[in-house]
């Protein structure tokens, strides 16, 4: 089957374009590797080579082995971690509850939870210290969770809720007339075939904790206590920055997310299409 010229020459025009983007995504990742292998603090070089021509790893040893690295990582770990976990228990809650069941608010309380996402972090800063320093909070990282389960649980709320809609009742009704309680009926039918929403639940908690600053810099005064983006802004004074290093532990961070984004895309593709489905 021949394909006419005009036809060939926008296939020709999309891939280039697309490769446009492509390149313009990359191109920082790229500068950012080779900063971070260049000897010393370079930040700039007349050289167009992205790999410089004395590479090193001296940036790399020096983030893991001399700079509290691996204390950063433990404690974005463990607010990533609990964010996740507290963010799918009650997001999968919370929507299954806006999925089935029809009470009064019901459309006032889903319109409030998507209002909340209007409204940007740093406007919730000041009175979020207030109320965490009245709950002694404030320098732990349980305090920190509790920020970023708020903050990212409208999102789950209605990721789960749509994707809930797309599973049919029936089956839930079949599990009850066998003799299964409602919870039961949730656990063992439900559940199971929302692995995708919950994967995206999942992953967007893990994110809110993995890459935040701004309310962890106001929450966490603490050097002990310091995440990830914590730790990488402390390389960085008034007056010198560590680049190589920077770039070094910017690198680094990002690997993990990688792995687990390669990991989990077969569930990302579904989970996010399906759940879009209804609302």
């Amino acid at each position: 089957m021949k394909i006419s010229a005009a036809k060939a020459w926008s296939h020709v025009w999309i891939h280039g374009l697309v490769w446009i983007f492509v390149i313009f995504a990359i191109f920082p990742i790229i500068q950012i590797v080779g900063i971070s292998l260049r000897p010393g603090d370079q930040l700039y070089t007349t050289s167009l080579n992205p790999i410089p021509a004395d590479a090193t790893l001296a940036a790399y040893k020096i983030i893991l082995f001399e700079k509290p690295f691996l204390l950063w990582i433990r404690n974005s770990l463990l607010v990533s971690l609990s964010t996740a976990l507290l963010g799918v228990s009650l997001a999968s809650l919370a929507g299954y509850a806006f999925s089935r069941a029809r009470f009064k608010g019901h459309t006032a309380a889903l319109q409030g939870i998507l209002v909340t996402q209007m409204f940007p972090a740093t406007m919730l800063l000041l009175p979020l210290y207030m109320l965490m320093r009245k709950l002694m909070l404030v320098d732990t990282l349980f305090g920190v969770v509790i920020a970023y389960v708020a903050t990212a649980l409208p999102f789950c709320i209605w990721t789960m809720k749509g994707y809930y809609d797309t599973i049919p009742v029936d089956l839930e009704e079949a599990a009850l007339i066998d003799g299964a309680s409602r919870f039961q009926a949730f656990v063992s039918v439900t559940l199971p075939l929302s692995a995708p929403a919950l994967v995206i639940t999942a992953l967007f908690s893990f994110m809110t904790g993995w890459s935040e600053f701004i309310v962890a810099r106001v929450l966490l005064p603490s050097a002990e206590l310091h995440t990830l983006p914590l730790g990488l802004e402390s390389l960085a004074s008034t007056y010198q920055t560590e680049w190589a290093n920077y770039a070094a532990g910017s690198v680094l961070v990002c690997i993990p997310v990688v792995i687990l984004f390669l990991v989990l895309s077969r569930f990302l593709i579904s989970g996010l299409t399906l759940g879009g489905v209804k609302g």
